[in-house]
């Protein structure tokens, strides 16, 4: 599994209600059914991916999130997850009231475009940043939205969103000392649990 899945895994309780928007090939879903009894699905807009989940006994619906989750009863899970697909929605301040009006805790993990690495390729080559881990060029990115930890933790301030966890870690999903000194400027991508 995805190291950062792995973390999420540990802040997702036995026994739990789980949704996970842009599921993927439902990877996170499989583990925590399971490893931890979960009951849940997955929300997911490729047929690639939705065949994927199947194949692994995760059941799926396909559905384009940006298109909002109104079919979705208000408090129906204890944790709403989306890895890595906020940076990629039309409207990712809608995207999170939503995520919380369905559930009671949501994790979200999104890269930060403030990476020294970023800002140095964009100082240096006066280019949009290209690497390893944003590997697109900017015509043909799914990142419609470049934010950093710290615009995702004002957004939280102005929503009245509780930061129950953080977590920020290089593009490897690793853990290191120096990433804690100044994790806006050293830390690749963030791993938040918020609720309300």
């Amino acid at each position: 599994m995805r190291a950062d899945l792995e973390i999420i895994r540990e802040w997702i309780r036995p026994g739990s209600r789980v949704i996970d928007l842009g599921c993927g090939e439902g990877e996170l879903l499989a583990h925590l059914i399971k490893e931890k009894q979960i009951s849940g699905y997955g929300i997911e807009i490729h047929p690639d991916n939705i065949t994927a989940c199947i194949d692994k006994g995760v059941s799926v619906i396909e559905k384009d999130i940006d298109d909002g989750l109104s079919g979705i009863r208000s408090n129906s899970f204890d944790t709403v997850v989306m890895s890595h697909a906020l940076q990629t929605m039309h409207r990712p301040d809608q995207i999170v009231e939503e995520m919380l009006r369905i559930g009671k805790e949501c994790i979200v993990t999104f890269p930060n475009f403030a990476h020294w690495r970023a800002r140095g390729y964009l100082a240096l080559k006066g280019r949009m940043p290209v690497s390893k881990f944003l590997s697109y060029t900017w015509y043909n990115t799914p990142n419609i939205h470049f934010f950093t930890f710290k615009d995702f933790e004002e957004l939280c301030v102005e929503r009245n969103i509780y930061i129950v966890d953080r977590t920020v870690v290089d593009h490897e999903h690793k853990h290191r000392w120096w990433i804690r000194l100044w994790p806006n400027m050293l830390g690749e991508i963030a791993i938040y649990r918020i609720t309300r």
